[in-house]
């Protein structure tokens, strides 16, 4: 067993039988009374972020969780098919947990996936990602970088906001945790 002197960001801590990931802690001395460490926990199956303290030296139940490198190959009907880039084993990860990482995911894309007792717990996309532009509404006369916004369609089917001067086939970086436009990229 760890104590709450172990918990770092990331890590990852069996509460009452669910698994809560540390998003981010701090020890806290006050000058009265016992030191704590106030924590905020995202449920690694639903989501749910808390906010939880533990009384400083407390036990805690952290789990190891085992990341890897995978390559998506594709969609097989609600489930996605991964390659561990190591072993070559293929792996089915239910759309649940890939959830909205499913919108900047391209075949033969590496992605990094969480494992607890060989069941598959979240995926990592890398911070950005590079998509081509489907469709979007032409820009008109006299539209500038300044301006405002309009909706365009990546070719994973996602939608996203883009500038107005960008243009259909263009491909545009995108921020794959809040899926923003972050530029135009020239290849």
């Amino acid at each position: 067993m760890a104590t709450t002197n172990d918990i770092k960001n990331g890590t990852i801590l069996n509460l009452d039988g669910n698994l809560w990931g540390v998003i981010e802690f701090q020890h806290v001395k006050p000058g009265k009374g016992g030191a704590f460490v106030r924590t905020k926990l995202r449920n690694v199956n639903t989501g749910k972020v808390v906010d939880k303290t533990f009384n400083a030296g407390a036990k805690v139940d952290i789990t190891t969780v085992d990341r890897s490198e995978y390559q998506y190959l594709y969609q097989d009907g609600e489930d996605y098919v991964f390659m561990d880039n190591k072993t070559y084993d293929q792996v089915t990860v239910p759309a649940a947990i890939v959830g909205d990482a499913a919108n900047y995911m391209l075949e033969n894309q590496n992605a990094t996936l969480a494992f607890h007792e060989g069941t598959p717990l979240y995926i990592e996309l890398p911070p950005s990602v590079v998509l081509e532009i489907t469709y979007t509404e032409p820009g008109l006369q006299g539209d500038r970088s300044t301006g405002g916004t309009k909706p365009a369609t990546l070719e994973t089917g996602a939608q996203i906001q883009v500038p107005l001067f960008v243009e259909q086939g263009t491909r545009v970086k995108v921020d794959t945790r809040s899926g923003d436009y972050l530029g135009r990229v020239n290849e």
